[in-house]
């Protein structure tokens, strides 16, 4: 990803976050050089990857697969005598038609909550053994509600609908056409993106960036450089 795409994206969900009147952390909104004061006070932000977090997946084309997410809060499962936190929040911008590619987790339990803008779309599926989808009903809760869908359902989350992913469930997600972005929150235990996430096809994690003009904000992985 080019850094101008990075930084167009951090404006729009600042923007969509004031319309929502979301306010972030201070740290979020530190640049570069305020970074470069700061020292073992902020080892929590730095360990736990919290913050900016915006990736193209590896595809090279952010705008139809891609996500942005902020991480507010997150222990940390290697270093639990340090970071005791069980469990993890973030905020998410997910844009009209713009794909999180299919996933599971083996470990993470998560509450993946519509917080406002348009309707959020996930399509889902249980793993097999051999982490194939399976051809089975799904069973889920919605808002505490216990559903039962076919494998490969399209779930529709409208503002204020929330679903409980568990472990080894598949989910891809996307914005509806002709609603406008999405505000996401995700709820739920520790969060280890380096060990964690089964991608179904072969996806990068984190973008390799082309420094084309200075960046507005720090992402996670770039506070050590």
């Amino acid at each position: 990803m080019k850094r101008s795409e990075i930084n167009s994206a951090m404006k729009d969900a600042l923007r969509l976050f004031a319309e929502y009147k979301i306010a972030l952390p201070a740290f979020t909104l530190w640049n570069k050089d305020e970074w470069k004061t700061k020292g073992e006070e902020t080892a929590e932000i730095k360990e736990n990857m919290l913050g900016w977090d915006i990736t193209d997946f590896g595809r090279g084309n952010f705008s139809n697969i891609g996500l942005l997410l902020i991480t507010l809060r997150n222990g940390n499962q290697k270093q639990p005598e340090k970071y005791p936190k069980p469990y993890a929040e973030k905020l998410m911008v997910v844009k009209e038609k713009q794909i999180t590619p299919m996933h599971f987790h083996w470990n993470k339990m998560e509450d993946i909550i519509n917080r406002g803008g348009g309707n959020l779309i996930i399509k889902l599926y249980n793993s097999t053994e051999d982490e194939e989808l399976a051809d089975t009903d799904v069973v889920i809760s919605v808002d505490g509600v216990k559903k039962v869908f076919p494998a490969g359902y399209e779930l529709c989350l409208r503002p204020g609908d929330s679903v409980t992913l568990t472990p080894g469930l598949y989910h891809k997600f996307w914005g509806e056409e002709g609603n406008g972005p999405i505000i996401v929150q995700e709820v739920s235990m520790c969060n280890d993106d380096a060990n964690d996430n089964r991608f179904y096809e072969e996806t990068g994690r984190f973008p390799e960036i082309e420094e084309d003009e200075a960046p507005l904000h720090l992402l996670c992985n770039e506070y050590d450089k």
